[in-house]
């Protein structure tokens, strides 16, 4: 079984078909009677099944046609199951920032950027690294130039990069440097 839940809200007939097939089925189920029985804020691996849409819950399916085909439905909560799992994986997470690396988009709650891929990639890779990144490291391995090179390349495009998420997020502290080179 996997770690995906399958919560169904309100609607136990169709929990009770469901726990009948559950050795068939990927995921765990859960019945609920009141949604306020959840903590979906610390869950994310869940999909919600009701009869009608839940206010300020983003993965659910509603069913409202009956009767159902029990195989597209079970098909239809996989894919959104998988597709749920594909996005998250793609999402790193920067402290109050996540990263989609599909869509090269930084975001917090309230806003977001498009970066180029360079700068997406400056971001992973100072996000990775454990300690300051020094500019001939960041030459090697972000842009394969020889670290022999004379070029402010890394700096004009850290210069640029922390200018776009100060003029968007007005943080001045996204991307710190120190003698020791540069860091998330």
């Amino acid at each position: 079984m996997n770690n995906e839940i399958l919560v169904i809200y309100d609607f136990k007939v169709l929990y009770e078909i469901l726990s009948e097939i559950s050795d068939h089925i990927n995921f765990k189920l859960i019945n609920v009677s009141k949604i306020t029985d959840l903590d979906l804020k610390t869950q994310d691996n869940y999909l919600i099944i009701s009869k009608k849409k839940i206010k300020d819950v983003e993965n659910q399916i509603i069913l409202s046609n009956f009767p159902i085909d029990i195989t597209k439905f079970i098909e239809n909560i996989n894919i959104k199951l998988l597709k749920k799992k594909y996005n998250q994986q793609s999402e790193i997470n920067l402290g109050i920032y996540k990263l989609n690396l599909n869509s090269r988009i930084i975001f917090n709650n309230h806003k977001s950027l498009g970066l180029t891929e360079r700068e997406a990639n400056i971001i992973i890779y100072l996000k990775n690294a454990k300690s300051p990144v020094k500019i001939s490291k960041l030459q090697t391995e972000v842009w394969g130039h020889n670290s022999k090179l004379e070029t402010h390349t890394v700096e004009t495009h850290i210069y640029r990069l922390r200018k776009k998420i100060n003029n968007i997020f007005q943080d001045n502290n996204f991307i710190k440097s120190s003698r020791f080179g540069y860091i998330i």
